[in-house]
C-alpha cells in the first residue's frame, strides 16, 4: 500500500523509516540487493522519554527530538530523508463506494466526497486515497480514503525536522506495516489475513482481504496498560514495571516481585486488551462478505506481552503468528542476529517505511 498523505516531494531515492512511537523511536534502512531482496543496512532503536507522547500528542518534543538523534547515531546512517507514519484518533481511513470516475475525476472531487465520510472539518486535514477496485460494477468503485488532520502532521514535519532530517512522506502505521508483511509473507490470493500491531499506547488493526486493505482501525487499548496495572499492583516504578511486562531477568528486578500478582495484573490486562481487538475482527466479519480471517499476525513492541499470544488464540479461535518483518532481509554482518530476533516484531512500521524508495 503507497499512500503518502502530504505531498512532500521526493529528493534523493535514498530514505529511512522511522517509527515515533510513545515507547521508543525506531529507524530502519534497506538497500535493493543486485539479486533481488533487500538487505538491512542500518538500525537504530532509542527509548523516549515517559509521557513524552500522550495519546497522540507530542507533550514533550524535545524529548523526542533526542531520542530521534539517539537512534540516528546508533545506526550510523548518513541518509537524511525519512519517511514516518501517523496513526490514532486523529487517522481516518475508511473503504468506500464512489461513482465510476477516472483518477483524475476523483483528485478533482475527493475533498466534496470526504466530507462525506470523515469527522473532520475538511480543510484542517491533509486527503490521500487509493482507488482499490476500478470496476467493481454497477458503475461503482471501491476507493481506500485517508484523512489525517493536519496539526498532527506537522508535530512529527517539527520533531523531524528539529533532528536535522527531512521528512519526505507521512504514510498511515498500518500501511507501512502491511507493506513489511507483503515483503516477507506468501499469502493465497483469496486468503484474509489480519494484521495487528500492538504499540504502547496505540493498536493498529488492518485486514486483508483480496490482497488490499478491507477494514482498519486504531483502538487505544495497548501495551501501557500493562506497566500500570504492574505498577499498581507491585508499588513500583514505570521503568521496572516496564522490564517486567517484558520478561526482565528476575536478578533485574526488585526482591519483593510477587509473581501472583503480576500473572493477575497481566491477565486482567490481556483480557482487556483482546477483548477489544476481537470486537473490531467480529464487528469486520459480521459487516463483510469478504472472507473468514484466517491467520493474524502480531506485531509491535508490545506483541511480545508473556501469554498475550496463547490468550489471544484460545479467545478467538485464530491461528496467530508474530511478524517478523525482518524474514526476508539480509541483514549487514555487523549487527548481532539474537538482538535483531528479539527486535524484529517491534519493527514492522520502520521496515514498512523503509521501503518506500528503495523498491522505486
Amino acid at each position: 500500500m503507497k499512500l503518502s498523505l502530504p505531498r512532500l516531494g521526493f529528493g534523493s531515492q535514498s530514505v529511512f523509516g522511522l517509527d515515533i512511537g510513545s515507547s521508543s523511536v525506531k529507524l530502519v534502512e534497506l538497500s535493493k540487493k543486485s539479486r533481488g531482496g533487500f538487505e538491512l543496512s542500518h538500525l537504530g532503536v532509542a527509548p523516549v522519554a515517559n509521557e513524552a507522547i500522550v495519546q497522540g500528542a507530542f507533550l514533550n518534543s524535545g524529548a523526542i527530538v533526542d531520542a530521534i538523534r539517539e537512534a540516528v547515531e546508533k545506526s550510523r546512517t548518513r541518509t537524511r530523508n525519512v519517511a514516518a507514519a501517523v496513526s490514532g484518533h486523529s487517522v481516518i481511513v475508511k473503504k468506500v463506494s464512489l461513482p465510476q470516475m477516472t483518477r483524475s475525476e476523483l483528485e478533482e472531487q475527493i475533498r466534496w466526497e470526504a466530507e462525506q465520510y470523515i469527522p473532520f472539518d475538511v480543510n484542517e486535514v491533509n486527503l490521500d486515497f487509493q482507488i482499490l477496485d476500478a470496476e467493481r460494477g454497477e458503475g461503482q468503485m471501491d476507493v481506500l480514503l485517508v484523512a489525517a488532520k493536519k496539526d498532527l502532521i506537522d508535530d512529527y514535519v517539527q520533531v523531524i525536522g528539529e533532528a536535522g532530517l527531512n521528512p519526505v512522506a507521512i504514510d498511515v502505521a498500518a500501511f507501512a506495516v502491511e507493506n513489511a508483511f507483503e515483503a516477507n509473507y506468501e499469502t493465497g490470493g483469496s486468503e484474509t489475513v489480519a494484521l495487528v500491531n500492538i504499540g504502547a499506547q496505540v493498536v493498529n488493526i488492518n485486514v486483508i482481504a483480496n490482497g488490499a486493505p478491507s477494514f482498519t482501525r486504531d483502538i487505544t487499548a495497548a501495551g501501557n496498560q500493562y506497566t500500570e496495572e504492574i505498577q499498581k499492583a507491585l508499588s513500583i516504578g514505570f521503568d521496572e514495571a516496564e522490564r517486567i511486562k517484558i520478561g526482565g531477568r528476575r536478578g533485574e528486578l526488585s526482591h519483593e516481585v510477587v509473581p501472583r500478582e503480576v500473572e493477575e495484573a497481566m491477565r486482567q490486562v490481556n483480557e482487556t486488551v483482546i477483548g477489544e481487538i476481537s470486537r473490531s475482527l467480529d464487528f469486520y466479519g459480521a459487516t463483510t462478505a469478504e472472507g473468514r480471517i484466517g491467520r493474524v499476525f502480531l506485531s509491535g513492541g508490545s506483541s511480545k506481552v508473556a501469554g498475550f499470544r496463547n490468550a489471544f488464540q484460545e479467545r478467538t479461535g485464530h491461528r496467530i503468528e508474530l511478524l517478523n518483518p525482518l524474514a526476508r532481509m539480509v541483514p549487514n554482518s555487523r549487527f548481532d542476529p539474537d538482538e535483531l530476533q528479539d527486535l524484529a516484531p517491534s519493527l514492522g512500521v520502520a521496515v514498512g517505511l523503509a521501503m518506500r524508495r528503495v523498491d522505486a
